[in-house]
């Protein structure tokens, strides 16, 4: 396994086996990170965000592709060459499966036939698939992002991982039974961590507390705490924080708001709350921002 760390940020990849390997892709800056790395047509490309936004640019810049916050993106094209070129947004997670596609095949060859991109006559096509993080992805995409464990046993654990991630991704049926690695979160319970993160962003200028939000969820504080860290990789305060300045940060942009408006949608009372909390994300003020803004314009 290699790594690099950038800045706060860190590149990881781990060789699964020849032809087949995970990056893990952290941006915990608030700069956009640029992440370049090769990679031929005969490999397919599985790139899963688990938060923030991640954009991947192609044909020198002409033609891009999003992939946000709980989705997925399936890249695959036998003609030409699809190399990395990823713009990674401030405070972004990603997990990339890449493999050659004879390996992809021999995973699935005795039951390939449900895949639409590996029947016969697709296999010489170009095959693109945007679509969410079910639950019980998300919990894999956790475990493969924050496990503490012995070094000797880390590439053998992310292995293990990533066979189940692609199983659960082409698993396509609602009702399945699937069993659930008891000591982490279960998929009930990312979707009640999803509803807490949907109302502090709802009620983000007055949001319930922490006893509250378990309450009304349904989860002991303790779950919650802990769930929450392990797929949005922050505390619930902290993450409801970084929302609300980014928010903030856009709502000025359109230059439609002044400072005390967008202090009051955000949750501050008063515009010199607002302006010191700006300050600790950005290091600047919002009136400093905005001239900035307008010299670089």
């Amino acid at each position: 396994m290699e790594g690099k760390n950038i800045a706060q940020g860190s590149f990881q990849e781990v060789l699964i086996e020849d032809g087949f390997y995970v990056l893990k892709i952290q941006n915990d800056t608030v700069e956009t990170q640029h992440v370049v790395r090769d990679i031929d047509s005969s490999y397919i490309q599985f790139h899963f965000c688990l938060k923030g936004k991640a954009r991947f640019v192609f044909n020198q810049g002409n033609y891009h592709l999003e992939v946000s916050e709980e989705n997925s993106l399936l890249l695959y094209n036998t003609q030409i060459d699809l190399p990395m070129d990823l713009k990674l947004e401030p405070n972004s997670w990603l997990v990339s499966v890449v493999m050659t596609i004879r390996k992809f095949h021999s995973l699935f060859s005795k039951e390939a036939d449900y895949i639409p991109f590996l029947s016969a006559e697709n296999k010489d096509k170009k095959y693109y698939a945007q679509e969410g993080v079910s639950p019980a992805i998300a919990v894999i995409l956790s475990q493969m992002m924050n496990y503490n464990l012995h070094p000797s046993i880390k590439e053998l654990y992310i292995k293990g991982k990533v066979y189940e991630l692609i199983s659960l991704y082409f698993n396509k049926s609602d009702d399945a039974d699937i069993e659930q690695c008891p000591f982490l979160v279960d998929e009930d319970n990312v979707r009640r961590i999803r509803k807490a993160k949907e109302i502090i962003i709802a009620r983000m200028a007055e949001p319930p507390t922490l006893t509250e939000l378990s309450e009304e969820i349904g989860l002991s504080l303790k779950k919650l705490k802990e769930g929450f860290k392990q797929i949005y990789g922050d505390s619930v305060f902290s993450f409801l924080f970084d929302y609300k300045m980014e928010y903030a940060r856009k709502m000025l942009e359109t230059g439609q708001h002044n400072v005390n408006e967008v202090g009051l949608k955000v949750g501050y009372s008063t515009a010199s709350h607002f302006i010191s909390a700006f300050k600790k994300k950005y290091g600047t003020t919002p009136k400093k921002y905005l001239m900035a803004l307008a010299n670089n314009g």
